[in-house]
């Protein structure tokens, strides 16, 4: 045991030869096999060829111990010695791969990314530089998306989607004129419309329509869309309605009222709109429609078409703090504009005073300039009297187009304030449906309740009882949903009211400023015009106007003025 544990080969590659020994004594049939075996492992293991064991498989062996021979004077030098333990080891694993595959296989991989990330990747951390610098294989290049979005911008068209399908209109009221005889005398006005929608047989037409017949569309589009603003014609007159001024505000204001018709979303697809706009034979298309379609009453229209009954009920007290808000700020504004309007009308009450006052002023100083005798005097004093007729026309073009410019929006704005409460009070009247339908759904539903204790004695009755409890319950349905949507259509209404109130205004104020300031301005060039013909060095040559005398027999020489003809004859008389 001592020779088999310390008689090994120094190399370790040789086994004892005691050990092979007593293997042999033990067993004697395995004998050439034991040998075979060890001289087959001793071939393999050993780093120098030895005698006497199997030559042939030596020599088969020998490139591959040639590889892994361990030279300490071969031409390698120190290389050499690190091939030893590394041929034991070869000996002992299977084969690796041949190393220059694996680094054809590394160099594909980048360096980087291995120097940076020691340890195996984290997958919930989130790195910029992981896209910037992959790990992996090199990914296909990323496909560009950013070239159609250029295009989009740049075809995009400068309005939205719903402003391009939105129709326009473009409505002037004009050539206002005076038909009928002295009982049946009215006014006829021109409405001429261009319009882009497709609703309507041409682009541009014009069509003849009296005041009644804006009343007519008013009253008709305000039974056809409950909760709708629609802008009010301006109210009728009975004295003065044939005096110019009058005509021409009339006429700004069916124009006006025309035009925001047209412009609202809603309104603007009304088949009653169409009928005004584009009908030549108008009065026989609304006899006619009244017939097939009778006008809505202030009690019916869509609560009589749904089947519901509008009952006045008990007063009507708001639950919604939003609508009492804004029905509060309503009567004050309504009462403001009231009072600014008493304003405006006084202060065109006294611009035209001013008016009537300078054109006295300017008979008076006409006078007397025909009294006066030196033409030092007469000449500005008529003169001044030619201002004042100025001022006289200026102050009358200013009263009306304020009255045109600011009093027409406030005058607007106040019907347009009643216009509101009318849909209030519709939205009212919806209220009261919805309670009177509950009302009817609650004692249908008790008579119900009745026949259901009686038992089935009364069952004909009982069917008939659940369909009109289910035709009550309908109904009440549809009123709720209506008061509801008339609700939001509302509060979409007074915003609207609201945003054109304010660009309204603001356009009329400043078109008032800039006419009074225009009217100022002319009043300073004729005032300095004036002065500068006061401080002039020959007064004569500047007021003094000789009168032209037409003579039948002209003496050659003499002029057309008095002047001329005293000058021509001390001429004579000194000859």
């Amino acid at each position: 045991m001592d020779l088999g544990e310390a008689g090994d080969s120094p190399w370790g590659d040789v086994p004892s030869q005691s050990q092979s020994s007593n293997t042999t004594q033990d067993d004697p049939s395995k004998t050439q096999d034991a040998e075979s075996s060890q001289q087959s492992q001793t071939s393999a293991k050993s780093s120098t060829p030895r005698g006497g064991r199997g030559p042939v498989r030596r020599l088969v062996a020998q490139p591959t111990r040639l590889e892994a021979v361990d030279d300490p004077l071969g031409p390698l030098g120190p290389l050499g010695g690190n091939a030893g333990p590394s041929a034991d080891s070869q000996a002992d694993e299977p084969p690796a791969p041949p190393q220059k595959e694996q680094v054809v296989i590394r160099t594909t991989m980048p360096q980087t990314s291995q120097q940076k990330r020691p340890g195996p990747a984290d997958p919930h951390s989130i790195d910029d530089e992981d896209y910037d610098r992959p790990t992996g294989p090199r990914p296909p290049p990323p496909v560009q998306s950013a070239q159609p979005n250029l295009l989009r911008t740049t075809s995009q068209p400068s309005v939205s989607v719903e402003q391009a399908a939105k129709p326009s209109f473009q409505i002037t009221v004009g050539d206002p004129h005076k038909v009928g005889d002295l009982t049946s005398s009215h006014i006829v006005y021109s409405v001429r419309t261009k319009t882009t929608s497709k609703g309507y047989k041409q682009p541009e037409f014009e069509v003849k329509r009296r005041y009644r017949d804006f009343l007519w569309l008013y009253t008709t589009l305000h039974g056809n869309n409950p909760g709708v603003v629609v802008p009010p014609p301006p109210e009728k007159q009975a004295l003065n309605r044939f005096e110019s001024n009058f005509v021409e505000s009339r006429r700004a204001a069916l124009e006006k009222m025309l035009n925001k018709i047209a412009a609202h979303p809603t309104l603007q697809h009304d088949s009653d709109l169409k009928l005004f706009l584009e009908s030549e034979a108008f009065n026989v298309d609304v006899k006619h429609k009244e017939r097939k379609e009778p006008i809505p009453t202030e009690s019916k229209g869509m609560f009589g078409s749904l089947g519901i009954n509008v009952g006045g009920g008990s007063k009507f007290v708001e639950q919604d703090d939003w609508f009492h808000d804004r029905r509060v700020y309503l009567d004050a504004l309504e009462n403001q504009l009231k009072a600014l309007m008493k304003s405006m009308d006084t202060m065109v009450i006294q611009r035209k005073a001013m008016a009537e006052s300078a054109a006295d002023f300017s008979a008076s100083l006409h006078a007397l300039s025909t009294v006066e005798l030196s033409p030092t005097l007469s000449g500005p004093l008529d003169a001044l009297a030619e201002l004042q007729l100025t001022i006289r026309d200026v102050y009358d073009r200013q009263a009306q187009q304020d009255v045109l410019t600011f009093g027409i929006t406030i005058d607007e704005y106040i019907r347009l304030i009643g216009s509101v409460k009318q849909a209030f009070s519709q939205r009212q009247k919806a209220f009261h449906s919805w309670h009177n339908a509950e009302n009817d759904l609650q004692k249908r539903k008790t008579s119900q309740e009745k026949l259901l204790r009686q038992g089935r004695s009364q069952q004909d009755r009982l069917n008939q009882v659940g369909a009109e409890v289910a035709d009550a319950e309908r109904k009440v349905h549809q009123a709720r949903l209506l008061f509801e949507d008339m609700g939001r259509l509302m509060r979409a209404e007074l915003d609207r009211f609201e945003r054109e109130k304010v660009e309204d205004f603001k356009s009329s104020v400043e078109t008032f400023l800039e006419s009074a300031v225009e009217a100022q301005k002319e009043l300073i060039e004729k005032w300095e015009t004036f002065l500068m013909q006061l401080d002039a060095e020959d007064d004569e040559t500047v007021f003094y106007r000789p009168p032209v005398i037409q003579a039948t027999n002209k003496t050659p020489g003499r002029g057309d003025t008095a002047v001329d003809r005293a000058r021509a004859t001390i001429d004579e008389d000194s000859d």
